[in-house]
């Protein structure tokens, strides 16, 4: 019940009030069968059926309404179930991914990037599954009351009409199957969508929130997520369009036998063919009942993943509005201290950061190189942090106002979009393709041909054209680029490449972007000679060497400018 919406709970209320309606529609046609076969023997019901009709014909005209009236009600409580249900996915689906968006970077580090993709995939899919069983379970308790109450006010004996009602059902079933398996396969493929854009989400999250592409991710989810609601709800309108067919000619078929079994005479098992059209009614729901209670058990855990996740998204500050002290430009930025005590323990004292320059972050894996980039690119809240732009002085929130506009790609994320075009426009949807390929050039993305629009639609995930580690990180470069951001970090996003072409691509990176803050991440000792500072992360301790122009770095610019 914590996971509905008041317009749930009341459209599952008329779900079941309909159900209702169609369980008594229901026990009123077995009920005229009695005086259609045999007039005069109420079987039990006294006078309380004395005012119907004496017309044959008149009472299988009221059998097929009633019957016609059970049908329609029916089909009136799947589509609304349909839309119950596909609401339910979406509006599930569409919460926790907003939660995680919005959820603080720490919440997230313990968070495995499987259990995530799983939480806004599969897991989804289960609670909606149980909320499916859920409703089913409704309409099984409703119609069984109703149908045994009437049966035993009847008569207990059973009859033979359940083969019939099978047979009409295997042709029913076949009428729809063909769309039924074009639906299931789209969902299949859309499924998978879904999952390659939730994978490794903790990485790409960095990467998303850089580049200010929140609403641009929303907007995506929301449109898979649309359809696989959208194909959800129309499987089972098909279902409920099929039972529809199958009640109709039921109560059609039915209809003719007793009309022609009274003209014939001598065929009096009307009263048994009632009761047994009122507890028939419950035989198709009795292997279902199992497997919805199957599929309720395994949402709930589903359902108490969700909740933990869904609750990530309210431990984000709402970020500040700027003060008037805050400069409306960036300068070279002094960083006078930064503490952090958690993941991992940092001190760094007297850091400038100036723009134009290229800052080399290193030292030994594990000693906290990340968690200092993390905290530079505003994801991770230090424990102390004095800042400085020119004359004015920034705190923690004045300074990631001031380089919000950043670009963080960080070690090991991987492309989730279907084609290189759509890879770079996520970071400039107005570029054109000239604009992209020039990106592409500028980071020495020149493995393949790119000058045509197809070239630009080559799909990134699927072989023959699988694009490689190094061309991935040549396209996440390229978005840089694109994206002009005041603030770059580059935790080892260039190790797919071999040292000469890293060199080149960072030399690339710093004669395009003459007005950003370039940080970056490596274990190489070249990048050094390219570097304007280093800053060496040890146990304990930071030194920071500022390499100034001497000629052999003016020699490497000038040797990576001809490549």
């Amino acid at each position: 019940m914590r996971s509905l919406t008041r317009s749930e709970v009341f459209g599952m209320s008329s779900y079941v009030m309909l159900s209702l309606a169609a369980a008594f529609a229901g026990s009123v046609a077995s009920l005229l069968l009695v005086p259609l076969v045999q007039p005069g023997q109420m079987q039990g019901l006294g006078e309380r059926m004395a005012h119907l009709p004496s017309s044959v014909e008149k009472l299988a005209l009221y059998f097929v309404a009633a019957s016609a009236a059970l049908a329609l009600l029916r089909w009136w409580a799947a589509h609304l179930n349909a839309r119950l249900v596909s609401g339910y996915a979406v509006r599930m689906r569409q919460q926790v991914h907003a939660s995680l968006i919005a959820a603080p970077l720490p919440a997230l580090i313990d968070k495995s990037s499987a259990e995530i993709a799983n939480v806004l995939t599969y897991n989804v899919e289960l609670i909606t599954q149980g909320f499916s069983s859920s409703m089913q379970l409704l309409v099984v308790g409703v119609t069984a009351a109703v149908s045994l109450g009437f049966a035993l006010w009847v008569s207990p004996v059973l009859t033979l009409i359940l083969p019939l009602a099978l047979g009409f059902a295997a042709v029913a079933s076949r009428l729809f199957g063909h769309e039924q398996s074009r639906i299931s396969r789209r969902f299949i493929e859309d499924m998978t969508r879904l999952f390659w854009r939730s994978e490794d989400f903790t990485r790409r999250l960095r990467l998303v929130r850089s580049f200010e592409r929140e609403d641009a991710e929303k907007a995506g989810y929301g449109e898979i997520s649309m359809r696989l609601g959208q194909a959800l709800g129309r499987q089972l309108e098909l279902i409920a369009s099929g039972r529809l067919l199958l009640e109709l000619l039921v109560a059609l078929g039915m209809a003719v036998v007793f009309v022609l079994a009274h003209h014939w005479r001598g065929v009096d098992s009307a009263s048994l063919i009632a009761i047994g059209l009122l507890l028939g009614r419950l035989l198709p729901y009795a292997g279902s009942t199992r497997q919805s209670f199957r599929q309720l058990r395994l949402a709930l855990p589903a359902l108490e993943l969700w909740h933990r996740y869904r609750a990530l998204g309210t431990g984000r500050a709402v970020e500040p509005t700027p003060t008037p002290d805050r400069p409306n430009d960036l300068c070279d930025l002094h960083i006078e201290k930064l503490r952090l005590s958690w993941p991992l323990p940092v001190r760094i004292d007297d850091l400038t950061l100036r723009r134009g320059e290229l800052t080399l972050l290193c030292g030994d894996s594990g000693i906290g190189k990340s968690s200092v980039v993390d905290v530079l690119a505003g994801m991770i809240i230090p424990d102390t942090f004095i800042a400085h732009c020119g004359e004015h002085r920034l705190d923690f929130e004045a300074y990631r106002a001031l380089t919000k506009k950043g670009a963080y790609i960080s070690q090991g994320v991987r492309l989730w979009q279907q084609s290189l075009r759509e890879c770079l426009t996520w970071v400039k949807p107005e570029a054109t393709d000239h604009e992209l390929q020039q990106a592409l050039r500028d980071v020495g993305f020149d493995s393949r041909p790119i000058e045509t629009p197809e070239a630009l639609a080559a799909a990134l995930q699927e072989s023959p054209v699988r694009f490689s580690g190094g061309e991935r990180q040549r396209v996440l470069l390229a978005q840089v680029i694109l994206r002009r951001p005041v603030l770059a970090l580059l935790d080892e996003s260039t190790n797919a490449l071999d040292a000469a072409s890293e060199l080149a691509v960072l030399a690339a990176l710093k004669r395009r972007l003459r007005e950003t803050i370039l940080i970056v991440v490596s274990h190489r000792a070249g990048v050094a000679a390219l570097a304007d500072q280093c800053l060496s992360l040890g146990r304990g301790r930071v030194a920071l060497r500022t390499a100034g122009r001497t000629e052999t770095r003016e020699a490497a610019e000038t040797q990576l400018s001809s490549l």
